[in-house]
């Protein structure tokens, strides 16, 4: 046997990746065209889009998803009416389809009735974390079969807005323990529910608290540092991450103020309106929804949040 020939490698055997080449066109192929075939197929599918709200009861949950979507997605308890508390924590899911100039969008809100509401809220998240999980094992069991269906229904949970309290203080250690175990799972977007009754001061100084909070307790909300693919993703999620959590105020009847109808809150000193951003930072529709998998809401990117 020859000395000097040796048996391959087995880093020597292995096919070497192709190189991209650039190549010189002859004449118009009409590669932008897939644009506006994936634009046409993706129109007539529609969308899907899966939150969760997780908060305490009397948060106004119900009424911020109503104005977050300025449709009557769930039903808001009328003021005055007494509603038992449930035992222990349910989690009730309800679906619609909202279509707006052509574009279907298939909305899924679940909302987690119970959640914090006990003396004894050990483990009270451990209903929420695991019908997330079974959501992603259901959709990878289904995606994993060799003759699988055309569309697959997807129930992942694709953002979870939390409720924070308005204390005014910092965070409980319940909020501290369920989102470090939370942020593990989902896309989370902490706000501060009925801004409105705190001042502007008291707003900003929570609002830093609970940013140092979340520092020290490594809890990482959307946007995520991943998110941050080229430069001008890094611009728009700094700029997002500084008014984390978003202080909202939700309302969902229409007023006359100044000859315009507007989407706000009567109170005995004015109208609170809960899309203008003052005194609230509205949470963006845009940012919200394209916490969810990108590929679920293409094109939200810019955040309406006028801080």
């Amino acid at each position: 046997m020859d000395p000097l020939r040796h048996s391959p490698s087995p880093s020597s055997s292995r096919a070497s990746s192709p190189r991209t080449l650039s190549c010189e066109r002859l004449g118009y192929v009409g590669i932008e065209a897939v644009l506006d075939q994936l634009k046409i197929k993706a129109m007539k599918m529609g969308f899907e889009f899966n939150i969760m709200v997780v908060g305490q009861s009397g948060l106004g949950k119900s009424t911020m998803v109503n104005t977050l979507f300025k449709s009557k997605i769930w039903k808001s308890t009328m003021p005055g009416l007494r509603v038992p508390m449930p035992q222990t924590l349910q989690l009730h899911s309800v679906t619609h389809v909202i279509e707006e100039n052509g574009v279907k969008l298939k909305l899924t809100v679940t909302d987690t009735p119970g959640f914090g509401d006990q003396i004894n809220n050990d483990k009270c998240w451990d209903p929420i974390l695991g019908y997330i999980n079974e959501q992603y094992e259901r959709y990878l069991q289904e995606e994993i079969l060799i003759t699988r269906q055309r569309h697959i229904p997807d129930t992942r949970v694709h953002c979870c807005i939390y409720f924070v309290p308005p204390t005014g203080h910092c965070l409980r250690p319940l909020d501290l323990e369920f989102l470090q175990r939370l942020c593990r799972a989902v896309n989370v977007v902490p706000v501060i529910a009925r801004a409105d009754s705190l001042t502007i001061e008291e707003r900003e100084a929570f609002r830093h608290r609970i940013q140092d909070d979340l520092k020290t307790h490594s809890i990482e909300v959307y946007p995520q540092k991943s998110f941050d693919e080229d430069v001008n993703d890094k611009i728009l999620n700094s700029k997002i991450r500084e008014r984390i959590p978003f202080a909202v105020v939700g309302a969902d009847r229409e007023h006359m103020v100044n000859g315009r109808c507007v989407l706000g809150r009567k109170t005995k000193w004015g109208i609170i309106e809960a899309t203008n951003g003052l005194p609230s930072s509205s949470v963006g529709k845009e940012s919200t929804c394209n916490a969810g998998d990108p590929g679920s809401i293409p094109g939200l990117k810019d955040p309406l949040e006028k801080g």
